[in-house]
């Protein structure tokens, strides 16, 4: 078998965190124009539709009932997360929304702790209460600036809720990823999530324009995309791509200014900065 070149692990990281972020403005605008439930069921429902050749060629085999009952599980927390984090994100500059997420890893710690057992370490407190201190100098400066409303008030909580139900999913993906491979994955989480959005579309569900039903679609594309980081986490050690992650930091600031106009304050950088060390130190000590 030919090795691998030692960059294109990097490369294939990189280049998943850069359409994940890109994936995040087009729903954004996707769901400003369309509503947020609308959008996201469109976006499962194409994502279905694109996996499902994918998970045939790769040698489809039906998961048995215990692997459906974890699919369905981490689809439920999936559902919730996306429908809190894009609803959030509609509501703040994307860069804010993406710095506020990634205190999900830290949260991940001690929900390991209570549901696998995982003993929390120094680190993991320093880690944390680093982390901690980058959303408060975040919302603070959302709370004391000119920007103040109630709207971004509810879309801090409903992104800081979506980054408790994420630091959940990270849980569940470990035991995920043990019984199931990246096609069927991303196939069954499309599809379950997609069923289960589906139970309110009597209520909720507005066609939206074409414009809308072109993003949904894109961003699932862009979404299909996860499989190149799960490329790169086969072939590189997770501690070396871990920093990869968070350019998607970068990404978000630079999409959100290119799309929406969106400047990035200087208590937005400070705040991602801790709340980055603190992942990298949560990092370290995981791997």
């Amino acid at each position: 078998m030919a090795r691998t070149h030692p960059i294109l692990p990097f490369l294939a990281a990189a280049a998943g965190i850069c359409t994940f972020s890109m994936m995040d403005a087009i729903m954004k605008g996707a769901s400003i124009s369309a509503g947020v439930y609308s959008a996201l069921l469109l976006r499962c429902a194409f994502g279905t539709l694109l996996m499902l050749p994918v998970w045939l060629l790769s040698g489809a085999r039906w998961p048995s009932r215990a692997v459906l009952q974890v699919h369905l599980l981490r689809s439920a927390v999936v559902a919730g997360m996306a429908l809190l984090f894009f609803w959030g994100l509609v509501r703040l500059p994307l860069a804010e929304a993406i710095a506020l997420s990634f205190i999900a890893p830290l949260i991940a710690l001690y929900l390991a702790a209570v549901l696998l057992g995982e003993i929390i370490r120094t680190e993991a407190v320093v880690a944390s209460l680093l982390g901690l201190s980058g959303v408060v100098i975040i919302v603070a400066a959302r709370l004391g600036g000119d920007t103040l409303n109630e709207q971004s008030v509810w879309g801090i909580a409903a992104v800081l809720g979506s980054a408790v139900l994420y630091a959940w999913n990270l849980v569940l993906q470990r035991q995920q990823a043990q019984v199931a491979g990246p096609q069927e994955i991303a196939l069954f989480q499309n599809l379950l999530v997609a069923l289960i959005l589906s139970l309110a579309a009597p209520w909720l569900l507005h066609w939206p324009g074409m414009a809308a039903l072109r993003d949904s679609a894109l961003a699932a594309a862009l979404a299909g995309v996860s499989l190149l980081l799960s490329w790169a986490y086969a072939r590189a050690e997770a501690q070396a791509l871990v920093p990869i992650e968070y350019t998607g930091f970068i990404w978000a600031a630079l999409f959100g200014w290119l799309k929406f106009g969106e400047p990035v304050g200087i208590a937005t950088l400070a705040g991602a900065m801790l709340i980055v060390v603190g992942s990298w130190i949560a990092a370290q000590r995981a791997v």
